[in-house]
C-alpha cells in the first residue's frame, strides 16, 4: 500500500472549493427519480442522463472533485463510445465506486439493518481499480426511533466499515467511510447528536483496531440535525455549531477531509448548513459536500428526459455545483440564489 498516493488523493477529493458528486443510485433509487419527472428508467435513459452531468465542462472541471459511480455506470460508454469513466478522467474528476451491495434485516435486532457486500470485495475492488476507480464508498445506514439504535446495530456497522475500509486501502483504493445516521424521525437535534456521537467513535475504533490508514480515507457523515418529523426544526446557525462541536470531539486530526451527505435536506438547505460549518473558522480538515439528490433534483428536473433539455439541465447542475463550491470555501450567500434565478 502506498499511503503517500492515498493521502494525495483523499486530499485532492476535499480540495476547497470542490466536492463529490454522489450519482451512485441503485437502480431501484434512480428509478424513483426518473418517475418523478416522467422518465422510463432503461439503460440508455440512465447512461443519458449520467452522460449529461459529465459532459457539464463548468460544474466538472471547476467544482466537482470527484464522481462516485454505480457498478452498470462504471461500465458503461457515452453515446459516442467514450467510456463515462473517461468523460470524468478528462474533466479532472476522480473517479469513484459504490461497492456496497445494500442492506438487509439485521438478526434479532428489529426494526435495525447491515450493510451487506464484504464477499469477494477484494476481488471486485481489484476490477475497479483497474477500470480506473480511485476511490469507493460504503454506506451503513442507523435509524433512530423507539429504543433503537441499538449498540449491536452500531458495533455491528462499524466493524464492517472499518473491514471495507482495510480492503480498499489494500487494493490502492480510498475508502469514504459513510455511517449514516437518518434524518427520518421525530427525534431532535440534540438525540441525532447523541446517536451520531456514539456512531463516530465505535467506527473510529473499529478503523484503528483494523489499521485502516486515517490519513488515507475521507469520511462522509451526516450533519446534526432535527428528525424529519420534529416539531422544532434547527436552524442553520445551530445546525452549523453542534455539527462542528460533534465532529471536533470525534474525528481524528489525521482524517484528511469530511464530504457531508445530504440526507434529504433540500437543495438550499444542505448549501446553507456546510456554508456555515466554514464561516465557523478554522477546522482540522476539510469540510465539503458528497451530495446526490441536492445536487441533482434541480438537473433532473430541467433535463426530464428530453435531448433539447440537456443544456438547461447541465446549467441547473452547474450552478448547484458552484453555490456548494462556495459554501464548502465559507463563500455562499442566499442572494447568490436569488440572482440564478
Amino acid at each position: 500500500m502506498n499511503l503517500t498516493e492515498l493521502n494525495r488523493i483523499a486530499t485532492a477529493m476535499v480540495k476547497p472549493g470542490k466536492g463529490i458528486l454522489a450519482a451512485d443510485e441503485s437502480s431501484g433509487t434512480i428509478k424513483k427519480r426518473f418517475d418523478a419527472i416522467g422518465v422510463e428508467s432503461t439503460e440508455d435513459n440512465r447512461r443519458d442522463y449520467r452522460e449529461m452531468l459529465f459532459r457539464s465542462k463548468e460544474a466538472m472541471s471547476q467544482h466537482i472533485s470527484g464522481v462516485i459511480l454505480y457498478d452498470e455506470t462504471i461500465w458503461q460508454n457515452a453515446k459516442d463510445g467514450t467510456p463515462l469513466i473517461k468523460l470524468i478522467e478528462e474533466s479532472g474528476a476522480i473517479p469513484g465506486i459504490k461497492v456496497d451491495e445494500g442492506t438487509q434485516a439485521l438478526p434479532m435486532c428489529p426494526g435495525e439493518l447491515v450493510t451487506i457486500g464484504l464477499d469477494k470485495l477484494a476481488e471486485r475492488l481489484k476490477k475497479y481499480f483497474e477500470r480506473g476507480a480511485r476511490f469507493a464508498k460504503w454506506r451503513a445506514v442507523i435509524d433512530i426511533g423507539n429504543g433503537i439504535p441499538s449498540m449491536t446495530a452500531i458495533s455491528v456497522n462499524a466493524h464492517a466499515l472499518a473491514r471495507y475500509a482495510a480492503l480498499c486501502q489494500a487494493a490502492q483504493i480510498v475508502p469514504i467511510v459513510e455511517p449514516e445516521v437518518l434524518m427520518d424521525g421525530d427525534h431532535d437535534i440534540d438525540r441525532c447528536y447523541e446517536v451520531t456521537s456514539r456512531v463516530l467513535n465505535k467506527t473510529f475504533q473499529e478503523l484503528r483496531v483494523q489499521r485502516v490508514e486515517l490519513e488515507g480515507m475521507v469520511l462522509k457523515p451526516n450533519m446534526a440535525v432535527s428528525g424529519k418529523k420534529c416539531a422544532k426544526q434547527a436552524s442553520v446557525a445551530e445546525v452549523a455549531e453542534k455539527t462542528v462541536r460533534l465532529l471536533k470531539a470525534c474525528v481524528p486530526a489525521a482524517v484528511p477531509g469530511i464530504a457531508f451527505l445530504s440526507g434529504g435536506q433540500s437543495d438550499e438547505e444542505a448549501t446553507a448548513h456546510l456554508d456555515a460549518m466554514n464561516k465557523l473558522g478554522p477546522l482540522p480538515w476539510g469540510l465539503t459536500f458528497s451530495y446526490g439528490r441536492a445536487l441533482q433534483a434541480a438537473p433532473q428536473k430541467a433535463w426530464s428526459g428530453k435531448a433539447d433539455n440537456v443544456a438547461a439541465g447541465q446549467r441547473a447542475f452547474s450552478h448547484r455545483a458552484r453555490m456548494n463550491g462556495l459554501a464548502s470555501q465559507g463563500k455562499w450567500d442566499v442572494s447568490l440564489e436569488k440572482k440564478a434565478a
